[in-house]
């Protein structure tokens, strides 16, 4: 995948500051979530170096023709508003059914109270609102990417 025009200014600057060769690595420019509030909230939490790690359906994945994330792969972070705020690269990826994700690995998505019972309630209505978009129903069974990263880029301005 090709790192998107209006993102090849904050690229270049990655590349200059990292000596990242080229964009083999990137997979993707996206914001978190599904509305402003969550995309700026979330964002926001990867910043404070809170949020290590995602989860997505696998489903919605296929259905929106993209890629499962792997280790080594580059995004870039933006807000609601496409605004590039850093760069994250996959640590490590794990396809689980909803009802065994860890609590572990919902702490390590740093929102709420950080436990497993807010990430069930909080990912239920999100994956819920995200199957029904895809003509699919949320159940317990249904795949999660659930993915680690780490914050290899951010200017001193974000």
């Amino acid at each position: 995948m090709r790192v998107p025009a209006r993102h090849d200014g904050f690229w270049s600057a990655f590349t200059n500051a990292s000596g990242e060769p080229d964009q083999s690595r990137f997979l993707e420019a996206f914001a978190f979530g599904d509305s402003e509030g969550l995309a700026d909230e979330l964002a926001t939490l990867v910043l404070q170096g809170v949020k290590r790690a995602t989860a997505g359906s696998l489903w919605v994945c296929q259905a929106d023709g993209k890629r499962v994330p792997k280790p080594g792969d580059l995004s870039i972070v933006t807000n609601w508003i496409g605004q590039p705020l850093c760069i994250i690269e996959t640590g490590g990826v794990q396809i689980v059914p909803f009802s065994e994700v860890t609590a572990e690995f919902a702490a390590a998505e740093g929102e709420g109270d950080l436990s497993l019972s807010f990430w069930r309630q909080a990912h239920t209505e999100y994956f819920t609102r995200e199957c029904a978009r895809i003509g699919r129903a949320f159940g317990q069974s249904m795949p999660v990417i659930c993915e680690r990263f780490r914050v290899v880029y951010r200017p001193s301005a974000a």
